[in-house]
C-alpha cells in the first residue's frame, strides 16, 4: 500500500510558513533599528537582489541556550551536532540549522566566575532575547564591502578578524546605541574553501570588538 505523504508535506509547508514569518519579523525589526543593515538592504534592493539571500547567519543572545532553542525546534531547526558546543573565553554557543535558511547562532555566558567578563548577560537584561543581536551578510571581499559602506557613513568596530585568504574573515559595524547601551551590529563575513563553521578565537575577538 502506498504511504500517504500529504500530512508530512502539509506539516512541512506550515513549518516553512512559520519560519518565513519568523525571519520576516525579526529582520524587519532589526532593519528598523540598525543603520548599517538598512544601508546594505537598500543597496541590495536597488539592484534587485534583496537582503535575505545573502544572510549567512543570525545571532540570538540569551541567558539559557537550551531553553531558547525550544522555540526554534517547532520551526524545523535542529542543532548542528557536527559543531557541538562552541566554547569561548567567557561564553558558549550552539548553532541551529534548517536547509534553505540562515543558520541561527545562539549564545550565552558561562555560569559562575568564568562568565563574569561576558557582554551577553548585560545585553540580554537590557534588550531581551527575542531579537537578533546581529545578522551576518556574506560578502565576496570584505575590504571592498567596508570601503563601499564607509561612503554611506557606516563605521566599523576594530579590525577585520581573520587573515587574508583564510577560511573565515569577519568584522562588526559600530554598535547602535539604545537606552545608553550597545545594541545591534551588522556583521560582514567572508568565507572560503566551503567552510561553514565558526572559529572560536575569531568569534571571541569579534565579540570583544563591540565592547564600548
Amino acid at each position: 500500500m502506498k504511504k500517504n505523504l500529504r500530512p508530512a508535506i502539509t506539516h512541512k509547508m506550515e513549518s516553512d510558513k512559520q519560519i518565513d514569518a519568523f525571519f520576516a519579523e525579526y529582520i524587519s525589526r532589526f532593519l528598523s533599528e540598525n543603520k548599517a543593515a538598512r544601508c546594505m538592504a537598500n543597496d541590495l534592493s536597488n539592484c534587485g537582489v534583496g537582503l535575505m539571500p545573502l544572510v549567512d547567519h543570525c545571532t540570538l543572545r540569551t541567558l539559557n541556550v537550551d531553553a531558547r532553542a525550544e522555540d526554534l525546534f517547532p520551526l524545523g531547526f535542529s542543532e548542528d551536532k557536527t559543531l557541538g558546543v562552541l566554547e569561548f573565553d567567557s561564553w558558549w554557543a550552539k548553532v541551529y540549522r534548517k536547509p534553505g535558511y540562515p543558520s541561527l547562532f545562539v549564545d550565552q555566558a558561562f555560569d559562575g566566575k568564568r562568565g563574569e567578563p561576558s557582554l551577553i548577560p548585560d545585553w540580554v537584561h537590557a534588550h531581551g532575547d527575542q531579537s537578533f543581536h546581529h545578522i551576518a551578510i556574506l560578502v565576496e571581499k570584505i575590504e571592498h564591502a567596508i570601503d563601499k559602506m564607509k561612503t554611506h557613513g557606516i563605521e566599523f568596530a576594530g579590525r577585520i578578524v581573520g587573515a587574508p585568504d583564510t577560511d573565515l574573515r569577519q568584522i562588526f559595524s559600530q554598535p547602535e546605541i539604545k537606552n545608553s547601551k550597545a545594541f545591534t551590529v551588522l556583521e560582514l563575513i567572508e568565507r572560503h574553501n566551503g567552510y561553514q563553521g565558526f572559529l572560536p578565537p575569531q568569534a571571541d575577538g569579534l565579540m570583544e570588538s563591540s565592547r564600548l
